[in-house]
């Protein structure tokens, strides 16, 4: 599921959108110029609407689709990631107990598989982690030091959950954030654009797979990767 091609602070209107920026909310920051791309746990149990964690995200995975491919003609980087437990659940603290429809989500299984359709390259690895965000308990941050990543697009799903928490925790390590709308999907649609929202306001850009296209273009191109605007 994904948002309307409007800008996400006027979801609750334009009263709320004057409000924030009235008061100093949401303001733009552009993307660098050594971008990473983050694809989150497009494994085909969450492709797969007919699964207990799964929904329909058939415009995502499209998406993703083009920006993969986009990515790759720019020669930036890809990481994918994926949540998969031991058959104990000992590796799953809580989460669960919280959520025991990712009960599903077990090492070796073809449920946390990335899904085909995406199907990653040899030198775009897949990461497998335990927790809503990219960054707790993985080596994701050592390896963007490494390719000296300054800008995240942020991929997949869920909107409300493990994207939006790999967005803030990337945004917490001094990294700029880019979530492209019709690339990211959710179970439910306020969660989805209360998200989306949220983030626009407060740690990132939200665009459109298009402007995500036209940046990484940019790059390809040696020219000015900075037109990148949230929310237009």
């Amino acid at each position: 599921m994904t948002a309307r091609n409007e800008h996400p602070l006027d979801y609750w209107g334009e009263r709320n959108r004057a409000f924030l920026e009235e008061k100093g909310f949401g303001s733009s920051i552009e993307p660098g110029v050594r971008p990473a791309i983050l694809v989150i746990d497009l494994s085909r149990a969450f492709t797969d609407p007919t699964t207990p964690v799964g929904s329909d995200l058939e415009e995502v995975v499209r998406n993703n689709q083009r920006i993969l491919t986009g990515a790759r003609a720019a020669g930036v980087p890809i990481f994918f990631f994926t949540v998969a437990f031991m058959s104990d659940f000992s590796d799953a603290g809580l989460l669960v107990e919280k959520q025991p429809a990712c009960r599903v989500l077990l090492l070796g299984t073809p449920e946390v598989e990335i899904d085909p359709r995406l199907a990653p390259q040899d030198d775009e690895p897949v990461i497998v982690k335990k927790a809503p965000s990219a960054f707790f308990g993985t080596n994701l941050a050592t390896m963007l030091i490494a390719k000296r990543v300054d800008t995240l697009v942020v991929t997949g799903c869920s909107t409300s959950a493990c994207v939006r928490y790999t967005a803030v925790d990337g945004f917490s390590y001094g990294y700029r954030i880019l979530i492209p709308r019709d690339a990211v999907g959710d179970r439910s649609r306020d969660a989805h654009e209360a998200t989306l929202h949220d983030l626009q306001t407060k740690n990132g850009e939200v665009v459109s797979t298009a402007e995500v296209l036209a940046y990484l273009e940019g790059l390809e191109a040696g020219g000015d990767a900075s037109s990148v605007r949230g929310g237009e």
